[in-house]
Formats: structure tokens, sequence, C-alpha cells
């Protein structure tokens, strides 16, 4: 079965919205890809995390078929997120951000992993992107995440990056400040200037807008009655789209729409709890049940 390598952050999270509170949870943009992406094909992890970090989260992303050879612990404290939510459950509020090993992350992808054909380049430096890309071999397709402190701080090795990659996955707000457009539209057009394939703009409770060579693809969010923590939902989504694809090996247009499904599925099911509480209880059925709705959704007759 084909694999994926994702190289990001594992950490641990302190999260408060409208509906409760966790402290010092397990999160980290390549725990929630990985965990999404494991119900679809194997994946192969490369992070690191301090002394303090419990063999029990090791040993709980393993047993979910996560190869963990590529989990470096280090002395050290390990990456700590601590933030809270309004009732606009699209914005994340940051409170204190304490970076500790992951300051001086340097990844170094094992070699039984740099012939792995899926890579994904989670929320991290563009540089240390870059790198990663150096050391793997012709991956079949690379996919990336990034974020306004990067778009900010090093956009011009965020576009050298960008003319690598197959996939580019942003939130809208991400797209308009990298483009300077105000619309979408626009900001699209500009952003596959610079080299991807592929962009998909995330755009939380309102869905998802694939564009792709002249063509465009809307997919709506699913509606829930209740949203506990939206944290994660991004890379959760990232790693449902990405595991379909790894899993079905097709990277045609449809297929891609439909991964981009998949990814609403899984991130449907991150929100309804904290952390990976919601995940680690999820089951094929109920990921194929609600990707049938999903298709209900927006089925309509032709006139």
């Amino acid at each position: 079965m084909p694999e994926i390598l994702v190289v990001g952050s594992v950490a641990f999270d302190s999260v408060e919205t409208p509906f409760g509170k966790a402290e010092e949870v397990l999160g980290g943009s390549a725990t929630y890809f990985s965990t999404s992406a494991s119900f679809f094909t194997g994946v192969n992890l490369v992070a690191v995390v301090g002394e303090d970090f419990p063999d029990a989260h090791i040993t709980s992303l393993s047993k979910k078929g996560i190869n963990i050879g590529g989990l470096r612990k280090v002395p050290g404290k390990t990456f700590r997120w601590k933030g809270y939510y309004g009732y606009d459950l699209n914005q994340a509020h940051t409170l204190e951000t304490h970076l500790n090993v992951f300051s001086s992350f340097n990844p170094e992808v094992p070699e039984e992993y740099k012939d792995v054909p899926f890579v994904f380049l989670a929320n991290i430096d563009p540089e240390l992107q870059m790198k990663v890309l150096e050391q793997v071999r012709k991956p079949r397709f690379v996919a990336c995440d990034t974020m306004n402190f990067w778009i900010e701080g090093k956009p011009e090795a965020l576009k050298e990056l960008l003319k690598k990659v197959d996939l580019f996955v942003i939130n809208e707000g991400e797209a308009r400040e990298l483009s300077g457009e105000a619309s979408l539209v626009k900001a699209a057009k500009a952003i596959l200037g610079y080299g991807p394939k592929t962009l998909i703009v995330k755009r939380g409770e309102y869905g998802a807008l694939m564009f792709s060579g002249g063509s465009v693809f809307s997919s709506p969010a699913y509606p829930l009655e209740e949203v506990f923590d939206p944290t994660g939902a991004g890379d959760t989504f990232a790693g449902g789209l990405m595991g379909y694809l790894a899993a079905t090996g097709e990277l045609s247009e449809d297929n891609i729409r439909k991964a981009i499904i998949f990814g609403s599925v899984m991130a449907s099911f991150n929100v309804e709890a904290f952390s990976l509480e919601r995940l680690d209880t999820l089951t094929l059925p109920e990921i194929k049940s609600r990707y049938s709705e999903f298709k209900q959704l927006t089925h309509f007759e032709d006139i």
C-alpha cells in the first residue's frame, strides 16, 4: 500500500472554547495529520518531542499504524501552545507559544522513508520544508501547508518551495495575505502562478475551495449541531485528503475532489471533541456513512 511521509509538530495544547477547556492535551500539526491519514494508509512521521513526552502517547500513535521511527525524543520540553476560541470558532486566539525543543528542529528523514511516494509538509519553516524535499527521492505527490507567520517572515523562501509542490493547502486569510488580493478567485490565480498545480483554500465552517488550472470546486462543511474544539481541524482535513489520495493512488481532478470530501469528513469528526478524543473512537463505517451524507448535502437533479 502506498504510504505518506509527514513532517511537522507534535505538541501539547491547552485550549478553551465556549463549550469547555482542555489542559496539556496531545496536539500538533503532524499529530492530527497522521492520526487522520492513518485511517486510509500507512503514515511515516518525522517530528521532535522533549523528554517530558509520555511513552504512552508514542505507543498510542504506533498502535494507529503510524511509523514513529522518525519521531525523536531529545533533552528539553515539548512544544506547547495555549489559546482560546470565542463564538467565532474560525478564529483561534493565541495566549502562549513555547517552542521549546521545536525551536531547534532540524528534520532528518530516515533512510527507509526516503522513497515514500506521498509527502506532506506540515506547517513549519519553509526552509525546513525545502530541506525535507532535498532528502526524499522522487516523490510522486508533494503537498504542503503554511501559516501567516511564514508568509510574513519568509515569503521568498515560501515561494521557492511552491515551485516544487503539487498541492498547496491554506486558509482564506492566508491566501489573501500571500497574494495581496481580496478576491479569493484572484488570490488563487496569483498563488497558482507561484508554482503549485492545485490550491485548496480552507474556509472553516464554510467548507473549502479547490482551484486547479481553469476549474473551481466548492465543498461544503458538514453541518454539526455541536462543535467543541476546532483545533487541528485543518491538519485533520489534510490528513484525510492525503490519506485517501495515497490509498487510491489516483491523482485525477475527480479523485482529488473525492479526497477533499474525505478530508472534510475527518475534520467534521475532529471538532466534535477536544484533542484526539473523537478520532480515537472513530471507525471506518462512521467515516463512510458521513461521506454518503456529504454526497446528499449537495445532490440535485439536472433541469
